[in-house]
């Protein structure tokens, strides 16, 4: 098993860089290369989902990436303890219809000692939004990689 840096115990710079790594892993929507981050039997919640391991994620992912179209991600540090990160998160996507999504969520992440994430619980919510409301474009610039997002 190859460690993903940064490692546990999280300092708050590590924790942002670790949060900042998973958004920038997401929004390449590559199941493959997100699946990489999680250890070989990782857990998932996901809404009312169930996920084990890594293949299971891939397959997860495709599946969402392929109703999720243009799927933009930000996620946002809320907490850190140890080998555990709490972040909260938005993105947007629309459905084959063209219909515009913003979703919210939170999730509970646990890393083991090189890394990787053995454990992610998300609750997520989702809201109809029009094409204009969107604030999502895209990975996020450099500039605004320290920005907070929106409570709403």
């Amino acid at each position: 098993m190859s460690a993903r840096p940064p490692v546990p115990p999280f300092t708050e710079e590590t924790a942002r860089q670790k949060v900042q790594a998973a958004e920038d892993a997401w929004n390449t929507r590559d199941p493959e290369r997100v699946a990489l981050g999680y250890t070989e039997d990782s857990e998932w919640r996901n809404r009312d989902r169930f996920v084990t391991g890594r293949r299971e994620i891939v397959e997860f992912l495709t599946g969402k990436w392929e109703r999720e179209l243009d799927y933009s991600l930000r996620k946002d540090l809320w907490s850190f303890s140890g080998n555990r990160i709490a972040v909260r998160f938005q993105y947007e996507s629309r459905d084959a219809d063209g219909q515009w999504w913003r979703s919210y969520g939170n999730e509970l992440w646990e890393f083991t000692p090189e890394g990787l994430m053995s454990r992610r619980e998300a609750s997520i919510n989702d809201v109809p939004i029009d094409e204009g409301e969107r604030r999502i474009f895209g990975p996020r610039p450099e500039s605004e990689r320290d920005a907070g997002i929106p409570l709403r």
